[in-house]
């Protein structure tokens, strides 16, 4: 049992979840983009006035709230796949963890800014 100790989530270093979450946002981004594709494509299909019920229920402030949440696993995702890349040609493989903060740094400023401009469509 004590070689499975690392399985559990509570005992992951932050490796681990980077792994993990990479993996999340990769199978969330996948999902949101072909449901993205059948809501707008059916819409589309639909007519002019199913189109445009589609596109107001898309501008209610918890859907620009989860296109927050969306903007979030797409920035985590592409930070952390250039750091993975990064290490495929043998940049910062020795300084892992100070990269891996230093690019989600830079991605929690990217946030406020996509949340700073979207937060009047939020607001109403």
């Amino acid at each position: 049992m004590k070689n499975f100790a690392s399985a559990y989530p509570a005992k992951y270093k932050v490796g681990m979840w980077a792994f993990v979450l990479h993996r999340l946002t990769g199978i969330g981004v996948a999902l949101y983009l072909v449901a993205h594709m059948i809501v707008i494509s059916t819409a589309a299909v639909s007519g002019t006035l199913s189109f445009d019920g589609v596109m107001e229920t898309l501008r209610r402030p918890w859907v620009i709230a989860l296109e927050l949440v969306l903007i979030a696993a797409v920035l985590y995702h592409l930070l952390n796949g250039f750091r993975l890349l990064l290490f495929d040609v043998g940049v910062g493989i020795r300084s892992q963890k100070p990269l891996f903060w230093g690019l989600m740094a830079a991605g929690a400023l990217t946030m406020a800014f996509a949340t700073a401009a979207l937060w009047p469509l939020m607001a109403g």
